[in-house]
């Protein structure tokens, strides 16, 4: 399993920089070899930032939107223009503000009364641009970082299927009293690159457990391994301050 690369900058916008950067070399070089660009994105206020960064010069002009395919790690059950919902956020502040074509954009329909009806259309989309013959390798992967220890919509405690036919769950989180659709760590742990995006003092705990241990099967962001893939761990000098 992969080891993390750890990388601390010193403010949550170097954060988003070094994530922007990330991102298009990743799809310039997804492009150049493969013809293609995968990635998924994460909800947040980090990512937030990254996706108005890579909206604007230079990024913007550099990444072949019409090779790009946007997926999500995650979802809330909101309907699409709801001020949580994470495909919302990615859409004004980055989707929009490109030439990306729409049936690039591949959004979970976190609006459907059902979740799992959500979460089996969006298993059915992954097949549809990867193949149903293996899981979904992504070249690229954006994850939060929760002060819990969760990411994407995997929380401590909660029951995901660990089957790996099943790479999108809908699942109920206690927590929040309310139902998430989330991408299962035998995708996430596919991917060719995950890249944590993680900020801000409250997430020093959190962050000392991901890189630091020990290792617990009930924190799901320990779990992200790339089992052929580069982890790279993005944080800022306040989330790494309780680090040696």
């Amino acid at each position: 399993m992969t080891a993390a690369d750890l990388r601390v900058v010193p403010s949550a916008d170097d954060v988003a920089r070094a994530g922007a950067d990330i991102v298009r070399a990743a799809a310039q070089e997804a492009v150049r070899r493969r013809g293609r660009f995968t990635i998924a994105l994460s909800g947040g206020n980090t990512p937030r930032a990254l996706y108005a960064l890579l909206a604007a010069p230079p990024f913007g002009g550099e990444i072949d939107w019409a090779a790009t395919q946007v997926f999500w790690s995650d979802e809330r059950c909101v309907p699409p223009d709801h001020p949580d919902s994470n495909y919302r956020m990615a859409r004004e502040a980055l989707l929009d503000r490109v030439p990306l074509p729409a049936a690039n954009v591949h959004r979970l329909r976190g609006e459907l009364p059902v979740p799992q009806q959500a979460a089996q259309e969006y298993r059915t989309e992954l097949q549809v641009v990867f193949g149903k013959t293996a899981l979904p390798r992504f070249d690229l992967l954006l994850l939060g970082l929760g002060e819990e220890g969760h990411t994407a919509s995997l929380f401590p405690g909660v029951p995901v299927p660990a089957d790996p036919n099943i790479t999108v769950a809908a699942v109920f989180v206690p927590k929040v009293n309310t139902w998430r659709l989330t991408m299962t760590l035998p995708v996430l742990n596919a991917a060719a690159q995950v890249v944590f995006l993680v900020a801000g003092e409250a997430k020093q705990a959190a962050l000392r457990a991901l890189i630091q241990g020990p290792r617990s099967l009930d924190l799901p962001a320990q779990r992200v391994r790339p089992t052929d893939g580069v982890l790279t761990v993005l944080a800022d000098q306040a989330a790494a301050s309780a680090l040696p």
